[in-house]
């Protein structure tokens, strides 16, 4: 029998100490066949695309989906199934890389918020700001391009005043009508080696692979405590982490497409009303255009 899917089991609770070897990386199927998956994502992918036409035509609010994972933990692939039913006039898709030098030259928020969503859409954030408290504390010599002092550098503070800095932000962001949504995709050292692998051995995978991937590696203990770290000090109420079990693609996806639906949900959105004197003159209009 497959799992009921309740998101509110990988939220992150403001204030919780995250242990993410606590966390699973794999739960019981939500579906019973790979049949029953495909329809499970093709009805949540339907309601989506009805959910994201209201939230288009009302124009209130905006939703900003942030995804972070590990290499190889499936982000792309989540979100091109889960969004693949979006009107692309209401969706936009950002991928933050390095830093260019303009950007090196601007607090480390600003790249970010030039691609932020406008009301009546759908922002996602293929990595993020989070870029900033995540690789950049495992490699804090990345910092020295930021023109930080070496005593910045070294210091714990820094850390704090960053997760400072994007909980206002997204505090401020939610009380000007945007919704942010995390998403971290929580995959297992073991499984990600197996995609590795997979993306050697075949062909259509090889431009997916790189060295680089296999050397970040080497720093997993490090890449999970900064998340640890950031997971606890950044879920709030308003803006909350959910931390997906991804060793399962097809688990991720139906879970992260709920949460999405449930997201939308909870703004109580409707279609704009329309005026009395707006319907006598539709009215005219139609019998203009049937004679």
């Amino acid at each position: 029998m497959k799992t009921k899917i309740d998101p509110n089991d990988h939220r992150v609770r403001p204030g919780e100490k995250v242990d993410l070897a606590k966390r699973p990386t794999k739960v019981k199927p939500f579906y019973d066949s790979k049949k029953a998956y495909k329809k499970m994502l093709e009805r949540r992918v339907e309601e989506l695309s009805d959910l994201q036409r209201l939230h288009y035509a009302s124009n209130q609010h905006s939703l900003l989906l942030i995804f972070q994972a590990m290499d190889a933990a499936g982000k792309d692939g989540a979100i091109r199934h889960v969004m693949s039913g979006i009107n692309p006039q209401g969706c936009q898709v950002f991928s933050f890389k390095q830093p260019s030098p303009e950007e090196l030259e601007h607090d480390f928020l600003w790249r970010t918020n030039k691609c932020l969503p406008e009301r009546g859409r759908i922002g996602i954030f293929n990595r993020s700001y989070y870029e900033e408290v995540l690789i950049v504390r495992v490699h804090p010599e990345l910092l020295r391009a930021q023109g930080l002092s070496e005593d910045a550098i070294a210091g714990h503070a820094l850390w704090e005043e960053r997760f400072k800095s994007i909980t206002e932000l997204e505090a401020h962001l939610h009380r000007t009508g945007t919704r942010v949504i995390k998403f971290f995709l929580h995959i297992s050292k073991e499984e990600q080696r197996q995609r590795f692998l997979a993306r050697i051995d075949e062909p259509d995978k090889n431009w997916k692979f790189s060295e680089a991937d296999v050397k970040e590696r080497q720093h997993w203990d490090d890449y999970m405590r900064s998340y640890e770290a950031c997971l606890s000090a950044t879920s709030t109420e308003q803006s909350p982490w959910f931390v997906i079990p991804a060793d399962d693609k097809k688990n991720a996806r139906l879970l992260i497409s709920q949460i999405v639906i449930d997201s939308f949900k909870d703004l109580k959105m409707s279609y704009p009303t329309v005026s009395a004197k707006r319907r006598s003159e539709l009215k005219n209009i139609r019998s203009k255009l049937v004679k």
